[in-house]
C-alpha cells in the first residue's frame, strides 16, 4: 500500500502534539515528594485540630511550601496504633507552627523539588522547534508541487499542461464521422511536418483553428489526434482556467502561457471551451467583467499584435460561437472555422465501427441498422450507446452483445431508465389508446416518419412511448411534413377524445401540445408558411444575451401579433380535425392495435405496419379509406 508523503507527516504532526501535552500533564501532576504517598488516607484540617489539641499527634512533615501535610498519629479506634495521614493545609494558617510547638510535636518542613518545572521548560523548548522544523519540511516539499501552499505567489503563471511529445493514445484513424474537419485539421499537422510544401508556393501557416459544433461531436477528440499526430510541443488548458478573481492574473497567465510556447516554438496551444473568456466585451450589465474583458485583450494581443507569434497555431474550441467578440474571429487571429456537425448514417456507421472494436457483438448484430436507427446522435451519444448495451450484457450475464441489449440501450438513451409496467386497468387501456393514436396518424400520413416502436413500458417521465425513425437524414423539410408532424403529435390527444369523449381527455399531451405550439408558430413567424406570406417575423436568437437582447425588442405590430396567433391556431385545429378523422374512420384497426399492445406491451414497427394494411389501403393525397 502506498501512503502519501503529505499524509505521513501530517499524522507525524499531530502526533508530536498529543505526546506533548501528555509529557506536560505527566509532569504536572507528578508529586513533588514520593513520601507523601506513603499516606493513603486523607484527613480534614479541622480533625487535625482536634487530635492536636488531644496530644495525639506525634510528628508532621510539611511539603509544597507549607500546603500539604503527613502526619502521625495515635488512633483510639485500633487500640492507639499510629497511623498516617495526609491533611491539606490552609495557605495562610501562622499559628500552625506556634501549636506544634506548644504540644511538642516534632515537625520538619521539606523544601520543594523542582524537577517538574525543569522538564516543563524543556518540554516547552523543544516542542515548538520540532513542530516548526516539521512545518518547515511539509512547505519546502509543496513549494515543488504544483497548487501546493508554496505557490502563493505563482497566480500569474500559466496553468496548462504541457507535453513536448504529446502521447494521447488519440490518432486520426481513431477519429470517424467527421470527414471534412479532420481533412481541414490534418492541413495544419502536415504544415507543422513539412512546412516547405506550403512556404515554397507562399502559403503561411495558419494562426488559429477554430471547432465549432454541438456537445459531443469530437471536438475535444479532434485536438487529442492533432497533439498525437504532430510531434511537436503541445499545451492544452480550459478557458475558464485564465479568470480568477485577482484583478490582472487571467493577462498575466496569457503572457506567460504565450512566452512557453515561443519559447518552444514550433508548438500548439489548444483552448477548450475558450468562450468562457473569449465573450464579446462590453456585454454585461453594468460595464461587465472588467477582469475577462482584460484577459480578452492580452489575449487577442498576443494572438495577432505589435511583435507576432510565429509557429504557433493556436486551436480552439467551442460550442457557442455567436457569443465570441468579433475581434476573436477575424482573419489573423483564428483564420479558420472547423464546423464539427453531428455525423450523417455513414459517419454514424464509421463511428460505431471505431468503438465496437473492443466489443464483443453478436453476428447477428448490424451496425448499418444501429446507424439507421440513430438519427441525430453525436460522436458521444454512439460512445455511450454501445457502453450501455455493454453493461446490460454484462448485468443479463451474457457473453455478447445482441440487438435486444442494443435496442434497450437506445431505449435508455433517448427516454431514460424502463420503469415498472402498469397493470391492466383503465389507466392502462387509456394510454394504449393514446400511443396507438400517435403511432396509426403518422402511419396513415405521407409526409410522416415511419413508426419504429409503440411501447406501454414507462421509460422516464412518460407512461409510454412511441418512436418514430426517417428513412433519410433530413436537411430541409417541407411544409406538408410539418403539418404531417403536428397531425402526429395530435394523435394521442385525438385518440382519447374519440375513444372516451371530450371529457376524458387528460393531461398526457401536454408535453405534445407544446412541441406542436413552437412548430406551428415558426410556421407562421420564421418559415413563412402562413397567409402572412414569405415573412421573418422573430429572429432566431434563442437566448438572450445580456447587453445586447436584454430588452425584447417587438418586431411587428399588434395588429400582426394577433393575425399570428389566429394563424397558429388554425394550423392546430385544422391538424386535430384530421387527426380526429383519421381515428374514427379506423376504430376497428385502432380497436384491435390497443388489444395487442395490452397483451404484448410492445409492438416494433414491422408488425404495426403489416396490421394497419390489412384494414387500411395506404392511399395518397391524405385519404383514408376503411378497408371492408
Amino acid at each position: 500500500m502506498k501512503f502519501s508523503w503529505r499524509v505521513v507527516a501530517l499524522w507525524s504532526v499531530l502526533a508530536l502534539v498529543i505526546g506533548f501535552f501528555f509529557w506536560q500533564g505527566a509532569f504536572t501532576n507528578a508529586p513533588a515528594d514520593t513520601s507523601k504517598n506513603a499516606a493513603s488516607t486523607r484527613m480534614t484540617y479541622g480533625r487535625f485540630l482536634e487530635y492536636l489539641d488531644a496530644d495525639r499527634v506525634t510528628n508532621v512533615d510539611l511539603y509544597d511550601g507549607g500546603r500539604t501535610a503527613i502526619i502521625e498519629a495515635n488512633d483510639q479506634d485500633i487500640e492507639n496504633r499510629v497511623q498516617r495521614w495526609r491533611v491539606d493545609l490552609p495557605i495562610n494558617s501562622p499559628e500552625l507552627i506556634n501549636k506544634l510547638k506548644e504540644h511538642k510535636v516534632i515537625f520538619d518542613a521539606h523544601p520543594i523539588r523542582n524537577d517538574g518545572a525543569i522538564w516543563g521548560l524543556l518540554g516547552n523548548l523543544v516542542f515548538p522547534v520540532l513542530l516548526i522544523t516539521g512545518l518547515f519540511f511539509l512547505f519546502r516539499r509543496s513549494n515543488n508541487l504544483p497548487g501546493g501552499p508554496g505557490q502563493a505567489m505563482n497566480f500569474g503563471k500559466s496553468r496548462a499542461r504541457f507535453q513536448m511529445e504529446a502521447k494521447t493514445g488519440v490518432k486520426f484513424d481513431d477519429v470517424a464521422g467527421i470527414e471534412e474537419a479532420k481533412e481541414e485539421l490534418q492541413e495544419v499537422v502536415t504544415f507543422l511536418k513539412q512546412p516547405e510544401r506550403f512556404t515554397a508556393v507562399g502559403a503561411r501557416i495558419p494562426k488559429g483553428v477554430l471547432l465549432v459544433g454541438s456537445p459531443g461531436t469530437g471536438k475535444t477528440l479532434l485536438a487529442k489526434a492533432i497533439a498525437g499526430e504532430a510531434g511537436v510541443p503541445f499545451f492544452s488548458i480550459s478557458g475558464s482556467e485564465f479568470v480568477e478573481m485577482f484583478v490582472g492574473v487571467g493577462a498575466s497567465r496569457v503572457r506567460d502561457l504565450f512566452k512557453k510556447a515561443k519559447d518552444n516554438a514550433p508548438c500548439i496551444i489548444f483552448i477548450d471551451e475558450i468562450d468562457a473568456v473569449g465573450r464579446q466585451r462590453g456585454a454585461g450589465i453594468g460595464g461587465g467583467n472588467d477582469e475577462r474583458e482584460q484577459t480578452l485583450n492580452q489575449l487577442l494581443t498576443e494572438m495577432d499584435g505589435f511583435e507576432g507569434n510565429t509557429g504557433i497555431i493556436i486551436i480552439a474550441a467551442t460550442n457557442r460561437p455567436d457569443v465570441l467578440d468579433s475581434a476573436l474571429l477575424r482573419p489573423g487571429r483564428f483564420d479558420r472555422q472547423v464546423t464539427v456537425d453531428a455525423p450523417d448514417i455513414k459517419g454514424r456507421l464509421e463511428i460505431l465501427e471505431v468503438h465496437s472494436r473492443n466489443k464483443k457483438l453478436d453476428p447477428s448484430v448490424s451496425l448499418d441498422a444501429i446507424a439507421r436507427r440513430t438519427p441525430g446522435f453525436t460522436g458521444a451519444d454512439l460512445a455511450n450507446l454501445l457502453n450501455e448495451a455493454a453493461i446490460l450484457t454484462a448485468r443479463r450475464r451474457k457473453d455478447t452483445i445482441t440487438l435486444l441489449e442494443i435496442d434497450d440501450a437506445v431505449d435508455r438513451v433517448v427516454a431514460g431508465m424502463e420503469g415498472t409496467p402498469l397493470l391492466d386497468s383503465k389507466s392502462k387501456r387509456l394510454i394504449a389508446y393514446h400511443e396507438i393514436g400517435h403511432a396509426l396518424v403518422g402511419t396513415l400520413l405521407k409526409d410522416h416518419d415511419p413508426v419504429q416502436k409503440v411501447t406501454l413500458i414507462p421509460r422516464g417521465q412518460a407512461q409510454g412511448l412511441t418512436w418514430f425513425t426517417p428513412n433519410e437524414e433530413q436537411g430541409l423539410i417541407s411544409r406538408s411534413q410539418l403539418k404531417a408532424r403536428i397531425t402526429g403529435a395530435l394523435g394521442g390527444r385525438a385518440a382519447e377524445e374519440v375513444i372516451f369523449g371530450a371529457a376524458e381527455v387528460t393531461t398526457g399531451a401536454g408535453g405534445d401540445l407544446q412541441q406542436l405550439s413552437g412548430m406551428a408558430r415558426q410556421m407562421v413567424t420564421r418559415f413563412g408558411m402562413s397567409d402572412l406570406g414569405p415573412l421573418s417575423l422573430e429572429s432566431q436568437q434563442g437566448e438572450v444575451f445580456l447587453g445586447r437582447d436584454w430588452t425584447t425588442r417587438s418586431e411587428y405590430s399588434e395588429s400582426i401579433a394577433s393575425r399570428i396567433d389566429a394563424q397558429v391556431r388554425s394550423i392546430a385545429e385544422e391538424c386535430y380535425e384530421n387527426a380526429k378523422k383519421i381515428i374514427r374512420e379506423n376504430r376497428s384497426v385502432t380497436d384491435r392495435l390497443v388489444d395487442l399492445l395490452i397483451e404484448k406491451e410492445t409492438i416494433d414497427g414491422e408488425e404495426f405496419r403489416q396490421i394497419v394494411a390489412e384494414y387500411t389501403v395506404f392511399p395518397d393525397q391524405q385519404q383514408f379509406v376503411p378497408h371492408l
